[in-house]
């Protein structure tokens, strides 16, 4: 039945984008056709009980979050620009707070092969070595539509057309943003409308709890985190390319974040974490498993986080539940003092800690599949990245709950003087 209608959605779909491109332009400039609201800096704001949140519709980007601390002080704890108009004027940010697509993390080569056929993808990272997050033109680098905005949600739209960035079919993409109390909650689907082809998206939302106003530090490197069950994690090159070896996080390595949650640089004097991000990297750059299988069956709401990360000053815990099978951990290690913090974020009135983010100044936390399943046939994660016409759309879930570890916060604050 679905196929013998396709012709017909296809022509109606292009006829709608089509009608939406004047729109799609407006949003670009902080506008929309949709009778929502927008701010004078181009951003759309949603909250809840303890939690507000904004989104630009480039990229379907979060560009702040505020969250208040253990001290009564709210803080932006993501990072971002001040006005919308900048994401797309500056083409050296890393990808801050969007939706990498439509392949997520690295392909290697730049191809893959679906039915025999091999597709070629725009080169973009390492010299044309590989595909990083889409390619040049990626879902992060593009305005989106907005489709739907309350008081506590938004939805953004993305239609990908066959060809674009070299891969194959029509693609349409929706993302929902929601807030709860204390809660953020996001639905990622993705419908591949005319040709088999790879789908993988994931959040790519840059972190530190303490909205760069610690003053003991501008690192993110003594925040807590644990990754309960992620007892192995893929093996990469020197360029972070995986190479099909899965390898396992033996307890009280520099790798292991599940036995026990500890400080991110808690082991970065030891000579084992140089080259652990790729060449002459010392640091995380690293996807790895989640196992819940062995369980049984599960709901990925009620089961356990697959990750929690907190902060020593701010008291701030952020848990993180997801229905994805990989989770991928960057530790900021390129940052180099070129990006500037927003207006919400760093101190005004100490000259000496530039507003600016230092290297290992922030994390991002991905949930996703696993990396380059695509040219990994031996991993059997076919179902988890091809995607044709008739088949189920792709989808990707996950909550961020917040809360406040108060005896985690107490411990450190106890031997310092409290600094607003």
């Amino acid at each position: 039945m679905f196929l013998s209608i396709l012709p017909l959605i296809i022509s109606e779909l292009h006829s709608v984008l089509a009608a939406l491109l004047p729109i799609v332009a407006l949003a670009q400039n902080g506008t929309v056709g949709n009778g929502s609201t927008v701010s004078p800096d181009g951003k759309y704001e949603i909250s809840s009980e303890g939690i507000r949140a904004n989104f630009i519709p480039y990229g379907a980007s979060i560009s702040n979050l505020f969250i208040t601390d253990v001290h009564g002080v709210e803080r932006d704890i993501v990072l971002g620009f001040d006005n919308a108009s900048y994401y797309g004027i500056d083409r050296q940010h890393p990808h801050f707070g969007g939706v990498p697509g439509r392949y997520a993390n690295r392909i290697k080569n730049s191809t893959f092969s679906i039915d025999g056929e091999t597709f070629e993808v725009d080169a973009n990272e390492n010299g044309g070595l590989d595909t990083l997050h889409g390619g040049s033109n990626g879902w992060d680098w593009r305005n989106w539509t907005v489709v739907a905005h309350t008081t506590d949600s938004i939805t953004f739209s993305l239609f990908d057309p066959d060809g674009e960035q070299g891969f194959p079919g029509d693609v349409l993409s929706h993302v929902t943003y929601t807030l709860t109390p204390h809660q953020w909650h996001f639905k990622m689907t993705a419908l591949s409308l005319t040709k088999k082809t790879p789908i993988m998206l994931s959040s790519h939302t840059y972190w530190n709890l303490d909205g760069f106003q610690n003053p003991d530090t501008p690192s993110a490197l003594n925040h807590t985190f644990h990754l309960p069950y992620s007892g192995q994690r893929v093996s990469t090159d020197g360029i972070l390319i995986p190479d099909g070896i899965i390898l396992p996080n033996q307890e009280n390595s520099v790798n292991d974040f599940w036995s026990a949650p500890k400080q991110l640089g808690a082991n970065f004097s030891s000579p084992d974490l140089e080259g652990n991000c790729g060449t002459n990297c010392t640091g995380y750059d690293t996807c790895y498993m989640v196992n819940r299988d062995q369980d049984g069956p599960y709901d990925w709401r009620e089961k356990g986080p697959v990750a929690t990360l907190a902060s020593p000053y701010s008291g701030i815990q952020l848990d993180i539940y997801s229905d994805q099978q990989a989770f991928q951990l960057y530790t900021c290690n390129n940052m180099n003092g070129s990006m500037a913090l927003k207006s919400t974020q760093g101190f005004f009135n100490d000259t000496n800690r530039p507003r600016v983010v230092e290297q290992y100044g922030c994390l991002v936390m991905e949930v996703e599949d696993w990396i380059d399943a695509i040219n990994q046939p031996e991993w059997k994660r076919s179902k988890k990245n091809i995607f044709g016409p008739g088949d189920d759309p792709y989808v990707l879930q996950a909550s961020y709950n917040f809360s406040l570890n108060k005896t985690l916060a107490a411990a450190y604050n106890s031997t310092r003087t409290w600094v607003l």
